[in-house]
């Protein structure tokens, strides 16, 4: 059997993208969200593996800037739309893929790659680390109750379109990213993803509605969510369904949240992608009613480790050579000498000195972010140390102060 790769031609999009469709299930996109698919692809990063006439597989790297620990914004390729087809499977198509991909991210001087894995166990040996997680909830707020701080009562609060309210909504998203690491800076196109609201994805929920926290007139917050309506033989016992919520400061945020807990005829609030350490959980009067669970979410991979490690700030002063193991981008196996801090840069190069800690650049990509610590993965038996001390140094180092989040996936 003879397959082709190559990049992808904007005039099979169509074939292309219903080869994704077919691997993720075979159900149609709907027109709303197949037409901001076909917007935000980027045919010269996209591929492709044709057998004749028929794309068996696919994969694409939209152009992101992922915020790092400092609050850089650092070029990273977006995987995404990867797909085998089933006929193709065993035959290496993945790998090709895997590596003319990471081949491409390093020729455009990307140091960093990402993906949202739709089968966690696939992307670990290409290098990818999970390096955030996402908290799902819900808040049984029939008993849960909500203590605010002070100034709440200050923050105006008014329902605006969704449509109306975008730019609004963009600049508060705007302003936050540089303050927690793992979220994207919006390019053209996809400031439209949060607005996504097919009739057909809503599970029986209203249309997308969206409230803006406001002082002095300037809008300082907002939150978006559906209303899901549920009678029961005793009375209403809806849901509020949150999509996402962003706030400039703590009294706009629980203004927020006090809002989605008064919402008419609901009981609940459900949300599905929340930041691990998402301060709602301290203003709640019992965790346990909250039903918090945690799962893994975005997977990082280092593409060239030294412009990685340099672009990030370092929470405390460390000065360490790592020993790392890359065995797909082989340019980056060796000893890299890391010194950094929180103000004053980093740098990461090559050395013939003795090495410190080893590890696989798999480790690497989780700890990247700050929310992996390099000691939970050194327990785990995937980080060892060569020097007595070193560790715990760069654990410390490497953290973030605050949990890394992916807001979306793409």
């Amino acid at each position: 059997m003879t397959t082709e790769l190559r990049v992808l031609r904007a005039s099979e999009w169509d074939v292309w993208f219903e080869a994704v469709e077919l691997a993720f299930g075979g159900v149609a996109e709907s027109a709303e969200e197949r037409e901001f698919d076909r917007a935000v692809t980027e045919p010269a990063r996209s591929v492709g593996v044709w057998d004749g006439d028929q794309c068996v597989g696919t994969a694409s790297a939209f152009s992101f800037r992922l915020s790092v620990p400092g609050g850089a914004l650092v070029p990273a390729a977006g995987v995404s739309l990867v797909s085998v087809a089933t006929t193709h499977r065993r035959r290496g198509v993945l790998t090709s893929m895997m590596r003319r991909q990471l081949d491409d991210v390093r020729e455009w001087g990307e140091s960093v790659a990402l993906l949202t894995a739709s089968e966690p166990a696939i992307y670990g040996r290409f290098g990818y680390g999970a390096a955030t997680q996402q908290l799902s909830a819900e808040i049984d707020t029939a008993r849960v109750r909500l203590a605010v701080p002070a100034g709440t009562d200050d923050v105006r609060l008014r329902f605006a379109t969704p449509a109306d309210a975008r730019d609004a909504c963009e600049a508060v998203y705007a302003r936050n990213v540089p303050g927690r690491p793992g979220m994207l800076a919006r390019r053209p196109h996809w400031e439209r993803m949060p607005l996504l609201d097919p009739e057909s994805d809503r599970e029986g929920a209203s249309p997308l509605r969206c409230v803006l926290a406001e002082r002095a007139g300037d809008v300082v917050g907002y939150a978006r969510f559906q209303f899901k309506p549920e009678w029961k033989w005793a009375g209403s016992d809806g849901t509020v369904v949150l999509r996402d919520l962003e706030a400039l400061d703590p009294a706009a945020y629980a203004g927020l949240w006090r809002f989605l807990f008064d919402v008419d005829l609901t009981s609940k609030i459900r949300m599905r992608n929340r930041p691990v350490d998402d301060a709602w959980q301290h203003l709640v009067s019992d965790i346990r009613r909250c039903d918090v669970r945690l799962r893994d979410s975005l997977y990082v991979r280092l593409v060239e480790v030294g412009a990685a490690l340099e672009a990030r700030a370092y929470q405390a002063p460390v000065d360490v050579v790592l020993e790392v193991a890359d065995a797909f981008c082989p340019w980056n196996e060796g000893r890299w000498r890391l010194t950094g801090d929180a103000k004053g840069g980093a740098s990461c190069k090559r050395t013939d000195d003795a090495a410190d800690l080893a590890l696989s650049v798999r480790e690497l990509g989780a700890a990247y972010l700050g929310g992996v610590s390099l000691a939970s993965l050194a327990a785990a038996g995937r980080v060892r140390e060569l020097r007595p001390g070193a560790l715990g140094e760069a654990s410390v180092a490497f953290g973030a102060g605050v949990a890394p989040w992916l807001p979306h996936g793409f």
